[in-house]
């Protein structure tokens, strides 16, 4: 993300949230509009993929700090229109969006450096060392079955890497960039006013490159980046949870002079099971019962996930909602194996035969018990 990018957009206004925002705001934020853009809810539809992809993106800056703090930082600094160089906007003179060029992905610490370290007339322009390339973001949506025994899903991605025709150099193929004569590399220029005061400014020149391209490259038309797609096998551990955001060493954008790649990071969505939830390691399943069932007792059958059905003991007199542990039957593959939390929901009969409700009505005056709702009456007097 260059830095130009974060004075051109918004993206508190994206995910529709404050400039003060905590973490949780912008997390829950971004899961929301997710859900509403993502691709699998919204098939051959461009404008909501263009959208998916902005808030990708706003989330991948707001959601790390220190990209955040340097986002807010730049708009601070330069957004809010406080800012400005001598003569930008007046004959030609350098603009905010010319420093910016110039400044490409060297990132605030660089640009900074070149606007108020400069002490003398001309300062030369450091050679770039080894750079780390940026971080991705992806998005998968796994099955729940998949989530909890691990899964590999294939991604494809889009990252920002060198120009393959000019190899970066912005120059068409067989010529070269030359030093820009008037800052001698440094792409800055400090000029004095009145003898008191020292301003430095990007050079008018170059617009801030240190470098002159006299014939661009026809695939960057000088810049020097182009855009990479690759498609990958990305492994999703067990136990990923809804939500949740791994991160794959080494598997991002490519890095410049021999620095090492960035990172992957996958957001993970997983469908619902139909039967089954999930509660941190355990699994949970509700299965219905009969009034027969929960006042007599019973043994019944439960399924499983990773199996055959189990033998659960009902005792007698067995409340609506109460939850039984099937230890071993849930989550797998952590320090320990989670269990199966089964809570049974008596079922009511809609319709009695006449048989039926005068069974129930002898077994009503015979079981006797008084009024269950006494004491609900007599403390609200």
């Amino acid at each position: 993300m260059s830095t130009k990018d974060y004075l051109e957009k918004d993206y508190y206004k994206v995910l529709g949230v404050s400039k003060d925002a905590k973490p949780d705001e912008i997390k829950k934020a971004f899961r929301k509009l997710a859900r509403q853009y993502h691709p699998d809810q919204n098939k051959h539809n461009a404008d909501a993929e263009t959208k998916f992809k902005e808030i990708s993106e706003a989330n991948s800056v707001l959601s790390d700090p220190e990209k955040r703090k340097e986002y807010d930082e730049a708009r601070s600094l330069f957004g809010g229109g406080g800012f400005r160089f001598p003569g930008a906007g007046q004959g030609g003179g350098p603009s905010v969006d010319d420093l910016f060029r110039g400044a490409g992905d060297a990132g605030l610490g660089d640009l900074f450096g070149n606007l108020f370290g400069g002490g003398g007339t001309t300062t030369r322009r450091a050679n770039r060392g080894p750079r780390r390339g940026a971080d991705i973001e992806g998005e998968v949506t796994i099955d729940f079955a998949d989530a909890l025994a691990g899964s590999t899903v294939t991604m494809q991605t889009t990252s920002d890497t060198v120009c393959p025709t000019c190899h970066g150099t912005g120059a068409r193929p067989g010529t070269q960039p030359r030093v820009c004569p008037i800052c001698q590399g440094s792409g800055m220029q400090t000029s004095t006013s009145g003898g008191v005061f020292a301003v430095t400014e990007p050079c008018r020149e170059c617009r801030g490159r240190g470098m002159l391209v006299d014939d661009p490259c026809p695939t960057c038309h000088g810049s020097g980046r182009g855009q990479s797609t690759r498609t990958m096998q990305v492994r999703i551990p067990a136990g990923v949870t809804d939500g949740q955001r791994i991160r794959i060493k080494g598997k991002g954008g490519a890095g410049e002079n021999s620095g090492a790649a960035g990172d992957l990071y996958v957001l993970v969505h997983v469908r619902p099971h139909k039967l089954f939830g999930r509660k941190g390691d355990h699994l949970t399943l509700t299965v219905p019962v009969t009034f027969a069932e929960a006042a007599l007792g019973a043994e019944i059958s439960v399924p499983t996930l990773d199996g055959g059905p189990v033998r659960l003991k009902v005792p007698a007199g067995t409340p609506n909602g109460r939850t039984f542990r099937v230890r071993g039957r849930g989550v797998k593959g952590g320090a320990t194996d989670g269990d199966l939390l089964v809570t049974v929901e008596v079922q009511v009969p809609k319709h009695l035969s006449e048989e039926a409700r005068a069974a129930l009505t002898d077994f009503q005056a015979k079981a006797g018990g008084g009024d269950p709702r006494a004491h609900l009456l007599g403390s609200g007097r």
